[in-house]
């Protein structure tokens, strides 16, 4: 998407601003694969949880301001929501087998 775009300097900040936020979503999740403890884990999902949500509003804003059609953003908005609603269900069955182990 950030390469179609692109090609409009006017708002390059913005579109480097979501390939930034975007690629971050992953690049954390693969970093957590090598974490040093579970604690270490939920960091780095957390990290790409708000990476994701930071996306979300990229995308938004690309939408507000016509630089992407509806259909454009919904499709890539599902994905984004999709990933999030991933991110907070790991992070949320970390903690609490993590608070089981602990007690």
């Amino acid at each position: 998407m950030v390469k179609m775009l692109s090609k409009d300097r006017c708002l390059f900040s913005i579109y480097d601003q979501v390939l930034r936020s975007g690629t971050s979503i992953s690049a954390n999740i693969h970093e957590a694969e090598f974490a040093q403890s579970t604690s270490d884990f939920i960091s780095k999902l957390s990290i790409s949880l708000k990476e994701a949500n930071e996306t979300k509003h990229w995308l938004d804003l690309l939408k507000d301001t016509d630089c992407i059609t509806i259909p454009q953003h919904e499709s890539i908005m599902s994905d984004c929501k999709e990933l999030i609603a991933l991110l907070v269900s790991s992070i949320k069955t970390l903690k609490r087998n993590a608070s089981v182990v602990v007690k």
